[in-house]
């Protein structure tokens, strides 16, 4: 799928470690898919740590936003179209200090790259998780009532509903499928927020994700955590919504957006 004057072709991929995936053929499948926009997750790295052969591909500016601590969570946007503005973080210095938003602006809309945190460790983390989400909400919905359009993709680290995991009943006390983390997903449908894959796709067995322990990916064992949302005044503009789980490299695999503008 190319993109053309009329729309815009978005990817998002959580590569877990863009110096490992780099390994793996990642600029043959960047350069394949030429895509408007490339959003990764966590890329675990310091910009400075990077080849010039993967900060600066032909035809993309790049941005990115890493953690303080080296060798953990980082996201990184590559664009075609210049943003008017790019941000780092979203000014609660205890998320910003684990590099996990990036912020590019266009006409059209603002994107929102993100590696939301995983909540698995510890009830310190899923407590982390939980006010991230709630402040990141909260953000989100003081920039609606300014009047801007989001389109927020990234890792969100939690599978919405029963279908988007392969054992439900198993998993509902699993931080990534607790009540508490889908209720609110929930709240996101509610207020307005739209999971673009599933305007297209109600099928079960689709998934972003696999544990590379248990070799799940051989048997499509997966859970889908990786999202493209929009705000619903953009869903008009949503031409078609995908993931790509043939694209190996990851635990995770790329989704795709493609919008008219």
């Amino acid at each position: 799928m190319k993109s053309d004057s009329s729309t815009f072709k978005l990817l998002c991929w959580n590569v877990n470690g863009i110096r490992a995936i780099q390994k793996k053929g990642f600029l043959d499948w960047f350069l394949q898919e030429n895509a408007d926009i490339v959003c990764l997750q966590e890329t675990k790295a310091q910009k400075e740590q990077l080849e010039e052969s993967l900060i600066a591909i032909p035809g993309y500016e790049s941005f990115w936003c890493s953690a303080t601590r080296k060798g953990y969570s980082g996201v990184a946007t590559y664009t075609k179209p210049k943003p008017v503005s790019v941000g780092n973080g979203f000014g609660i210095p205890r998320f910003d200090e684990e590099g996990r938003v990036l912020i590019t602006e266009y006409p059209q809309f603002l994107l929102y790259n993100i590696y939301f945190p995983n909540g698995k460790k510890d009830q310190t983390r899923l407590d982390f998780k939980m006010d991230f989400y709630e402040s990141i909400l909260g953000h989100w919905e003081e920039l609606r009532k300014q009047g801007e359009s989001l389109v927020i993709c990234g890792d969100y680290n939690t599978a919405h509903k029963e279908i988007d995991l392969v054992r439900p009943k198993e998993n509902e006390n699993i931080s990534g499928f607790l009540k508490i983390e889908r209720e609110w997903m929930d709240k996101l449908v509610m207020l307005g927020y739209v999971d673009s894959f599933r305007l297209f796709n109600q099928q079960p067995n689709q998934y972003t994700w696999w544990d590379m322990m248990t070799r799940a990916r051989e048997r499509n064992m997966g859970w889908r955590i990786d999202y493209f949302l929009v705000t619903e005044d953009l869903v008009p503009k949503v031409k078609n919504a995908w993931i790509c789980p043939q694209v190996m490299g990851s635990d995770h695999c790329p989704i795709g957006l493609e919008l008219f503008m």
